[in-house]
């Protein structure tokens, strides 16, 4: 079991300042360090790529690219590049995204996303898999004349609901789910993915659960905070969803956010929901001296256990 952040890969923070931000983290302890994707931002796979490859060690992700409107080809090359900078320590961590946000972002029509989601992850295991890709599928097609070097690049898939549970324990390594609580884990998330895991014979998924964190004194105010920044999560129906199976209505309660005591009492109710990682995110929400005090926590926990 371990603990990780996430970090946006994008502006103020330049490219320096987020590799910065890395070998602070993991001189702090944190056992990976996932990196966000915007419309705007730097590109997270690149980024995470850099970051592996400047801190040796370190294991780096994307938290979460999505793939909409990535061709799997695209994401394949980038995802391979990464891969091979840090010596293998990258993981692909992807998402559907929301349509309502993306599609009048990009203009582009916005596709089924469960079957969007399958032919990506069929496509890219085949291209991992050093194979020749010939397929025609519902939303892309994809054919190629020859195959690339095999590269054993891990899959983790923000899935929370039954459909995208199913195909991600299908086809790829785990999930990565923001804001799925324990209950919401426990009683719905991890037994489903387990299930279609067994089912397709793939051994046992990773449950990387991202969890809001800050460890802080001022404990009024960063909630204030946090009610602010996530309320956009409420909004959205995939989110609604996981909120009410977990007993809350709003995305900012499920935020561990105290001193130290507290917030280790709550990362522990995810591992014994099921989870075999966390990440910790949304960490600077009050501030560069409550985000380092959040990561040495994270530093402490993977040093001493839960």
């Amino acid at each position: 079991m371990t603990i990780g952040i996430t970090l946006p890969a994008g502006l103020p923070a330049g490219v320096d300042e987020l590799i910065g931000q890395a070998k602070w983290a993991a001189e702090a302890g944190v056992g990976s360090v996932w990196f966000s994707q915007q419309p705007l931002s730097y590109d997270a796979i690149a980024v995470a790529g850099l970051a592996g490859r400047e801190v040796p060690g370190l294991a780096v992700g994307t938290s979460v690219v999505p793939v909409y409107p990535r061709h799997p080809l695209v994401l394949a090359s980038a995802a391979r590049t990464a891969y091979a900078a840090t010596g293998g320590r990258f993981t692909l961590g992807l998402g559907l995204g929301a349509q309502s946000f993306h599609q009048p972002i990009y203009g582009v029509e916005y596709p089924p996303p469960i079957r969007h989601l399958r032919e990506q992850l069929t496509v890219l295991r085949q291209v991992f898999a050093g194979e020749t890709v010939d397929f025609d599928g519902e939303t892309l097609d994809v054919h190629t004349a020859d195959a690339a070097e095999a590269a054993d690049v891990p899959i983790i898939v923000a899935a929370m609901g039954p459909q995208a549970l199913r195909v991600t324990g299908e086809l790829a390594d785990g999930i990565l789910p923001f804001l799925a609580g324990p209950r919401a884990l426990a009683e719905n998330i991890v037994p489903a993915l387990t299930q279609a895991a067994e089912r397709a014979g793939r051994p046992a998924p990773r449950v990387i659960a991202a969890v809001p964190v800050v460890v802080t004194s001022d404990v009024a105010a960063v909630r204030q905070i946090a009610a602010a920044e996530l309320g956009f999560y409420s909004t959205i129906p995939s989110y609604q969803k996981v909120l009410a199976t977990e007993g809350v209505d709003h995305a900012a309660q499920l935020a561990l956010i105290g001193d130290e005591e507290a917030v280790a009492a709550g990362v522990r109710q995810y591992y014994e929901a099921g989870a075999t990682e966390v990440l910790f995110a949304q960490t600077g929400l009050n501030g560069p001296a409550d985000r380092e005090r959040t990561w040495r926590l994270a530093g402490a926990l993977n040093s001493s256990g839960l």
